[in-house]
């Protein structure tokens, strides 16, 4: 029953094929569609599954272009006299299983007698198609494990995958990664978020390390990941002079504002590379800094003492809001004092701005959501051999966000008042940069 099914649908096939000048590609494909899956249930064949009808088709499908292929290989079709005495011919075939991702399908690969057919669709020694290679990564950029991986490959197709073929699919992402960190950038950028993400690298032993994601917002409100650095936790001024030495070489002549959380040594960087730059710190974190050094019972409080200070409209009133502040809580909590007085210089920048400017300098949508997709896969993996494989996870995680473009969409729609703010308040660099 299901050979005489399997003959029917390439039978429809082809008759597709001979009448597609005559009924349409697209309702064609639709009748199509209908006859097989009418066949398929008629005859109680599963449509999916081993041996579904998906399945025998991929195998019909498959060793039919494996024909093609040999016959071009050799010149002749099959059983064509034409083929006597060329040297060289057909020599039977040899079973092969492939995992697809439909599943695992044994096809009969077409021999030839001298051994030189070299086959493009199924190459020699090749067990996946590369769609099979594209769901593994994909599903390692969501944060499954290789355990997870393998086991899900399992049950849902039936196919033994081990951990270590699941790690060198994964692995493959690595060039693609070199080639993401050195392509050309754009030449001038409103905002760059420079954020960390902890992971824990075994190396001797576990320790917490930390990579930065410099994520910019570009002069037509899309978000773009500018790159990914490993750090020991122990960066300096010498450090991030390399980073944004590497970006400026990359094209980056000018950025309005690079938004930070009190990175040690960066603010003179900043100033070193791109000497107009302001350097604003991150609000937000600032803000959950503040919440480290107070019991959890004054948290609220805390946030409603300081939302004045940087909710205030000018730096002056800024600053009689955070003397108030310090005189409510200086005694019992001196530690948050001694941080706001630390980062003022990079705090107050942003008070002289636009309201529109201050807005998305103080949301935590601009990183926060990328930054969760990243802990969702790191904290999945518990921690990495070495800084290469965080730093593949982490790149993977980056390369899946928004695919279907919605969040795209929502992200320069609401950027683009702050842009206009930029293009005034900043006289006309953001135009100025992009000629």
């Amino acid at each position: 029953m299901e050979v005489h099914l399997m003959t029917d649908m390439m039978s429809g096939v082809e008759n597709a094929e001979d009448s597609k000048s005559e009924t349409g590609l697209d309702g064609l494909d639709e009748q199509l569609v209908e006859q097989l899956v009418s066949r398929a249930r008629a005859d109680g064949l599963a449509l999916t599954g081993e041996g579904g009808v998906l399945a025998q088709l991929t195998k019909r499908l498959l060793e039919s272009a494996l024909e093609g292929e040999i016959t071009d290989h050799l010149g002749y079709d099959k059983h064509d006299p034409a083929g006597r005495g060329t040297g060289n011919s057909r020599n039977g075939t040899r079973s092969k299983t492939v995992l697809t991702d439909v599943g695992p399908v044994q096809i009969d690969v077409p021999r030839d007698r001298d051994a030189s057919f070299e086959p493009r669709i199924v190459a020699k020694r090749q067990k996946r198609l590369g769609g099979v290679d594209e769901m593994v990564i994909s599903l390692a950029a969501k944060g499954l494990t290789t355990g997870e991986i393998s086991a899900h490959l399992a049950e849902v197709y039936g196919a033994e995958v081990s951990r270590q073929t699941i790690s060198t699919i994964t692995d493959k992402v690595i060039e693609g990664m070199v080639e993401w960190q050195n392509r050309p950038l754009d030449p001038v950028y409103p905002v760059i978020f420079i954020d960390a993400i902890h992971v824990k690298i075994r190396d001797g032993q576990v320790a917490n390390r930390p990579i930065y994601v410099a994520l910019a917002v570009t002069c037509e409100g899309r978000r773009d990941i500018l790159g990914l650095w490993a750090g020991d936790g122990g960066e300096g001024a010498k450090y991030w002079l390399h980073v944004l030495t590497e970006l400026k070489n990359r094209g980056v002549a000018d950025v309005l504002m690079v938004v930070c959380d009190g990175l040690t040594g960066l603010p003179d960087a900043i100033t070193t590379v791109w000497p107009a730059t302001i350097t604003q710190t991150c609000i937000v974190h600032l803000l959950r800094n503040s919440f480290r050094y107070a019991g959890r019972q004054h948290w609220d409080a805390i946030a409603k003492a300081l939302k004045p200070v940087y909710t205030a409209a000018t730096e002056a009133a800024a600053r009689e809001r955070f003397a108030e502040f310090a005189q409510d809580w200086g005694a019992r909590y001196p530690a948050i004092v001694r941080l706001w007085d630390n980062a003022w210089a990079e705090f107050v920048p942003f008070l002289a701005f636009d309201p529109e400017i201050r807005r998305v300098i103080c949301s935590t949508n601009a990183i926060e959501s990328v930054n969760a997709r990243i802990r969702r896969a790191v904290k999945a993996r518990g921690h990495f051999p070495n800084e290469q494989a965080a730093l593949k996870c982490v790149y993977m995680a980056i390369m899946s966000l928004d695919p279907t473009g919605a969040g795209r969409k929502r992200w320069t729609m609401r950027w683009k008042p702050a842009l206009n703010a930029f293009e005034i308040a900043f006289d006309g660099r953001l135009a100025a940069g992009r000629k």
